[in-house]
């Protein structure tokens, strides 16, 4: 039975004056390892090479340091919503605590890339295609034109799935043998990531080279009359100088916004294009019908380049098959990959919508690799098994933070992994429901999986957290029900909900600057309305949930408070399974494998 708090919410205990926990430096093999098992022999694995590692049962929390004697916990408030608010901050870790930071150089060079963020409103209609023509000039100045037309890109748009989707056909590509770049956005924890050569980050010396290749050269030519590029056009230019100085094979683009305004898209000749799955997103820029958003994915089509797309509504579908017919290509539509082709191996990407991700992907390296003369790997369309580097290259796939599954080490003892994080980035109504269902389907699966390797009084107790956060340009009216809806279709019910900001708001990339000290500059008025939207969701469908509406939600006002809470809560009610479900915002996911991997 879990513990109850002295206000009786929900049976998750409280946090006493005092009590609180300074979380130890956890080891980082656990999320690294999450993606190449299957869901079903995931947990087990998980806590048996946990326990390996540990050896023994985790270490008692340290008690918070001087100046934490006031309760760290407000008392409930008359409101019905509960508001978890710290008196102090002393002794709470923050994502940069006890992490390694990198050279004087590379936090530089974070600095000056910081310094690119513009301070513009996305729904500022300015922005769109805003200064297109400064693309050119840019290219220019780092004489990037000719490295640009030598690249071989595979070049991928969509709402849904195309980071997927460019890093199963990535994959695939260095499979066979070839040199692959791999350009996505955005970045979880380090801006590296965005950059991968041979399936790993770039390196931070080389990184750094790079950076300031690209950036002496553009400040030395650019000023009043042209500015320095935005933070994504200089990442892109910098991807476009990388892949070319370090000759890849072949390049592969995800399109950061839109399409035909987007950094990648000054690329006028790709090997082959593809459009995943479109949807309602960044409509404040893209437009506001499935119409106006196809129309501005339908950018990156180019006049004799191969294009692919997957089923679509078919408002999209009629404006894609317009563009194409425009500009006189073929537009293939691809189906979902049938698992039978992967000769009973699974997907490295977890989540039944991925085999529509990896069907486009092997649609475009099948065309690439056709285009590029190698014929001896292509797959042939009578053969029902894919070839042998094709299967390696999607069930080797790793894509972070995209139903990603991670036990805490710093929560876990001889016997369960009490705590485990289930972490999917989605943040538009579609992939929330594509969220909702891999959740309920792989909790159901490792429960199964836990019930069938415990003893019977281990494990049979599982509470489902939600830990959420959107952007301010998101509609929680239309994020929330679908996940809410989806779950209870599934049989699956959250206990508690809570509402964070996100930690990374008060940081230059990758940098470890602590959030603000004072609390009155803390503003948690967006966590709170998405807390009222939850809330007045379970007054509105009463038994839809399950759990107690006049309790079963709280705002904290850091992610680290959060998180120690859940491992506190955790290590003292060790006969439950806590799985706790990220979502809302990629930004948020990375957040928690930042504090995960500390």
């Amino acid at each position: 039975m879990i513990r109850a708090a002295p206000d009786h919410t929900i049976g998750i205990r409280t946090m006493r004056a005092g009590g609180g926990a300074s979380p130890r430096p956890a080891t980082t093999a656990s999320a690294s390892a999450t993606v190449a098992m299957p869901p079903r022999r995931l947990l087990a694995g998980l806590r048996r090479s946990l326990l390996l590692l540990h050896g023994h049962r985790a270490a008692p929390p340290h008690p918070l340091g001087p100046g934490s004697g006031s309760p760290l916990l407000r008392p409930p408030p008359a409101h019905p919503f509960q508001l978890l608010l710290p008196r102090a901050m002393a002794g709470v870790a923050h994502p940069g605590a006890g992490v390694a930071a990198g050279s004087a150089e590379y936090e530089e060079v974070l600095g000056n890339l910081s310094s690119l963020i513009t301070q513009k409103v996305r729904a500022d209609t300015g922005n769109r295609g805003n200064q297109w023509e400064l693309m050119a000039k840019y290219l220019q100045i780092l004489e990037l034109e000719e490295p640009i037309a030598q690249l071989k890109v595979v070049h991928v748009a969509g709402t849904k799935g195309k980071g997927s989707t460019c890093t199963f056909a990535a994959s695939i590509l260095r499979s066979c043998g070839l040199r692959t770049g791999l350009f996505t956005s955005p970045h979880l924890m380090d801006v590296r990531e965005r950059f991968q050569l041979d399936g790993l980050d770039i390196s931070e010396e080389k990184f750094i080279r790079y950076f300031w290749w690209c950036w002496n050269k553009l400040k030395d030519k650019t000023g009043d009359d042209i500015p320095m590029p935005a933070y994504f056009r200089f990442l892109a230019l910098l991807a476009f100088k990388i892949f070319s100085d370090e000759k890849v094979d072949v390049a592969v683009l995800e399109v950061g916004l839109g399409g035909k305004y987007d950094a990648t898209n000054v690329v006028k000749a790709p090997v082959v294009c593809g459009i995943s799955s479109l949807g309602y997103d960044h409509m404040e820029i893209l437009g506001n019908t499935l119409g106006e958003i196809a129309g501005e994915k339908a950018g990156i089509l180019k006049k004799g380049v191969p294009a692919y797309t997957v089923p679509q509504p078919e408002e999209a579908m009629s404006v894609l098959k317009h563009r194409a017919s425009e500009l006189g290509v073929p537009l293939q539509v691809v189906q979902p990959l049938d698992p039978h082709q992967l000769d009973d191996q699974p997907l490295g990407l977890h989540g039944e919508h991925q085999y529509m991700n990896a069907g486009l992907a092997v649609a475009l390296v099948n065309t690439w690799l056709q285009k590029q003369g190698h014929f001896d790997i292509l797959h042939s369309k009578h053969s029902v098994i894919l070839p042998d580097q094709f299967i390696k290259g999607l069930s080797s796939a790793c894509l972070q933070g995209r139903a990603q599954i991670v036990p805490d080490p710093e929560v876990i003892s001889e016997q369960n992994c009490s705590l485990v994080f289930y972490l999917d980035g989605a943040h538009s109504p579609e992939s929330m429901e594509i969220c909702a269902r891999w959740f309920s389907h792989v909790t159901k699966k490792d429960e199964e999986q836990l019930g069938s390797l415990e003893q019977p009084h281990i494990g049979s107790n599982f509470r489902k957290i939600l830990l959420f956060n959107c952007m301010s340009v998101r509609d929680p009216q239309r994020l929330l029900p679908c996940l809410i809806a989806t779950c209870a279709q599934n049989g699956l019910h959250f206990d508690r909900a809570l509402f964070v900001p996100n930690q990374s708001q008060y940081n230059k990339l990758g940098s470890h600057a602590s959030p603000p000290s004072e609390r009155e500059q803390i503003d948690l008025s967006w966590q709170l309305s998405l807390q009222g939207v939850w809330e007045g969701l379970l007054h509105s469908n009463k038994g839809l949930n399950g759990a107690n509406s006049s309790s079963a939600s709280s705002v904290f006002e850091s992610l680290p408070l959060a998180i120690k809470w859940l491992r506190e809560t955790a290590q003292q009610n060790q006969s439950t399974s806590f799985e706790v479900l990220v979502t809302g915002s990629l930004h948020l996911v990375g957040d928690v494998l930042r504090l995960l991997k500390k």
